[in-house]
Parts: C-alpha cells; sequence; structure tokens
C-alpha cells in the first residue's frame, strides 16, 4: 500500500508520466530483454516490431493508475492481463524484474525528474500492482488445477489428428500424451501453447475452435508468411509430434440470456466464433454468423457450418462474403449497409478478424445503435483500442 506522500507524488506525476509513456514502454523491452534475455521467448516479437505490445503496456498503467481507487474496476480491467499471463504461466518471480527494468527506462527518459522520492512512489505503486496480479493469477492456477483433467504448468499434448481447413487453415487434434482427462474450457476461450524451435522455447496463444469434449482439443492455426510458430505447426509437426499446453483463458465467451446473437467473422477469426455459435444454438439461441473470406479457397469450416445448418435450421443464419470472387452469398467486404440487413433486433454481436477489420465492425455496429455492453471482441495479439478515427 502506497503511503499518503506516495500517493500524492504519483498523482502529481503521473501527467508527465503519461505523456511520455509511449516512449518508456518502447525503451522498456529492449532493455528487458537485454538485461534478462531468458524472459525474451515470452512475448511474440512481431508484436514488438509494430508497437503493439508497448502500447498495451502503457494502456494497462494508465488504466490501472486511474482505476486504482476502485478495486472491482481495477479487477475487471486486469481480466484480459490475467488471461494472457495464465495461458503463459507467469509466475511471481518474473514481475521483479519488470519492475526494474521498468524503472529504469523511466529513469532514461524522464531523466532529472525522476528524484529518489518519485522512483519510490512508482516502484511502490508497481509493486501494488504486481501484487494484484500475482494474487488473481495465483486464483486462477489453483482453480483450474483442482478442476477434472485440469494441471499446473505445461502438459504435453500429442497430436492425433490434423485436417485442412482451407488453403491456408490447418486444425490440429491434440490428446494428452499421459492419456488422463482434459479439463472443460469455455467456447471463445484460447490456450497457450510452448514450443521449442531451433532449440528455444517459443510462447503463443490460440483460439480452442471446438466446444470441451473432455479428451481433446482443436487448435485451428493460420499458416503467416512470416510467423515462427504457425510455419511451425504447418511445415514441422504432423500426426505423432507432441507440444506442451498451458491453462486455457480468455475472456471472450458467451453471454447475455436469450436474445439473438451476430457472430462477425474475418479469416481464422472464425476459430473463437464457432464454438461460441454451437453453445448458443444448444441453448436455443438464433445465431447470425457473418463471415469474410477472400475466396472460397480460403473459407474455413464450411463442413462444419453445414452440419450447424442441418442440425439447427430454424436458428442459424449463415452469410459468407467473398472479396475476390463470386460465389458466396455477397462479393466485397462487410459494411453498414450489409450489417443492417442481417443485424437482429436487440443482437449481442462478436466480432474477431484482423485489427482494421474490426475497427471498421466496431464503428458501424456503432451507428447502427448497438451499445458498446453488447459489443465483443477480442484481439489474437495484445490489445489495442478500436475507437481510432
Amino acid at each position: 500500500m502506497l503511503t499518503p506522500m506516495q500517493e500524492e507524488i504519483v498523482q502529481a506525476t503521473a501527467p508527465v508520466v503519461a505523456e511520455h509513456l509511449d516512449v518508456i514502454t518502447q525503451r522498456f523491452y529492449p532493455l528487458m530483454f537485454e538485461r534478462y534475455p531468458q524472459v525474451k521467448p515470452l512475448f511474440n516479437q512481431a508484436h514488438q516490431q509494430n508497437g503493439g505490445q508497448p502500447r498495451a503496456l502503457a494502456g494497462m498503467i494508465l488504466a490501472y493508475v486511474q482505476l486504482r481507487q476502485s478495486p472491482q474496476k481495477a479487477r475487471e480491467t486486469l481480466e484480459i492481463v490475467v488471461n494472457k499471463h495464465v495461458a503463459l504461466d507467469i509466475q511471481p518471480d518474473q514481475y521483479p524484474i519488470v519492475g526494474e527494468c521498468l524503472m529504469a527506462a523511466i529513469g532514461e527518459v524522464l531523466g532529472d525528474a525522476v528524484t529518489p522520492e518519485v522512483a519510490d512512489a512508482w516502484s511502490a505503486l508497481y509493486q501494488e500492482l504486481a501484487d494484484l496480479l500475482i494474487s488473481l493469477e495465483k486464483q486462477r492456477y489453483q482453480a483450474f488445477e483442482q478442476e477434472p483433467g485440469g494441471w499446473r504448468g505445461a502438459r504435453r499434448f500429442r497430436i492425433a489428428k490434423t485436417h485442412q481447413e482451407s488453403r491456408v487453415i490447418r486444425s490440429f487434434i491434440l490428446e494428452p500424451e499421459d492419456g488422463g482427462q482434459v479439463a472443460a474450457h469455455l467456447p471463445g476461450q484460447y490456450i497457450g501453447v510452448k514450443l521449442t524451435i531451433g532449440g528455444q522455447p517459443v510462447y503463443r496463444h490460440y483460439s480452442l475452435s471446438d466446444v470441451p469434449n473432455g479428451h481433446s482439443y482443436r487448435l485451428s492455426i493460420k499458416r503467416e508468411t512470416h510467423g515462427v510458430a504457425s510455419r511451425y505447426f504447418h511445415d514441422q509437426l504432423s500426426v505423432g509430434d507432441t507440444i506442451e499446453l498451458l491453462p486455457p483463458a480468455g475472456e471472450l465467451i458467451l453471454a447475455g440470456n436469450k436474445e439473438p446473437l451476430m457472430l462477425i467473422s474475418g479469416g481464422v477469426g472464425q476459430t473463437p466464433l464457432l464454438p461460441i455459435a454451437k453453445q448458443a444454438l444448444e441453448q436455443g439461441r438464433t445465431v447470425t454468423y457473418l463471415h469474410a473470406a477472400l475466396d472460397a479457397e480460403h473459407h474455413a469450416f464450411a463442413d462444419d457450418l453445414a452440419e450447424l445448418r442441418n442440425a439447427y435450421p430454424a436458428q442459424l443464419n449463415t452469410v459468407t462474403i467473398y472479396e475476390n470472387e463470386a460465389g458466396g452469398n455477397h462479393q466485397g467486404r462487410i459494411n453498414r449497409s450489409l450489417l443492417s440487413d442481417y443485424l437482429p433486433a436487440q443482437a449481442r454481436c462478436y466480432f474477431v478478424g484482423p485489427h482494421g477489420f474490426m475497427v471498421l465492425i466496431n464503428q458501424e455496429l456503432e451507428r447502427l445503435g448497438v451499445p458498446a455492453s453488447k459489443r465483443h471482441f477480442e484481439h489474437f495479439g495484445p490489445a489495442e483500442a478500436l475507437n481510432v478515427a
């Protein structure tokens, strides 16, 4: 807990720190990787290069400074961070590394403005944030370990089957090497994956693309041209190979009660939405499923959706939009007019895809009167704001 003097210092210096926070976080990561190279595999370097990870860190710090006097709101805001950390198996002994390097970056950027008193106050603030995250993550680790089929840390899974879903997306069915039960996840969640590539550990998060069944998980992974992990899955791994999985996590889960759903996906964004659709249909809800793909070759899960249409003909409406060719229900891109044509009254909307795609969908749904409380989305990388101009 901060002392009254530290509280005053944080409040007084927060505007200056906020003004320079982007520069601070951009300096923080190279500094941490230089001092502690063992933590570098925990971070997707593509997100470092495009600035997504530094922006996410800056946003989290600012949000915590603003919300820390409201503990419940602070916990809700940090839920995204907790989910990412749980799926990476982040441990308490890693937090001092972050604290040391963050304070060093603040000192480098702000220089003489960081007096010993200012440094102590912001160190105390970071420790408060770290203690809260450690506590929340401990609760999640313990709860998952106690679930039927749960585990602690990494668990080795074998690739039991693969299936090519589209030109660039392949599904991997994973069963535990120990032959035991598999803990249930909530449809829409992702899972942490730990690989060893070229002798080095590599961590990633991938959406679980099917509903829980108690004995396996399904990952459906797009092969990215420059993706270290995705190319390893597509080009190196096959049936019989093993990988390590960390606990499932994620906050993109089915909400609400009986209101209809509109699920909107671009490309591989289907992976968390398909299991949400299955869960909702099983509950008797109606689902409008809009999917945008480049063309028929890039349209994944067509068979899964056909089976769902046959099983729930009165509840499920699927709409396909191909950008580069005819053959779907529409040609071109999703826009406000198309959304308006298919948007059910009082619908709860979920959307996942590339960042620009989600910015557009979020803006158009807002203009169509869908409240923020009924607009749900997830980033495959670090969380970023969608309300850009």
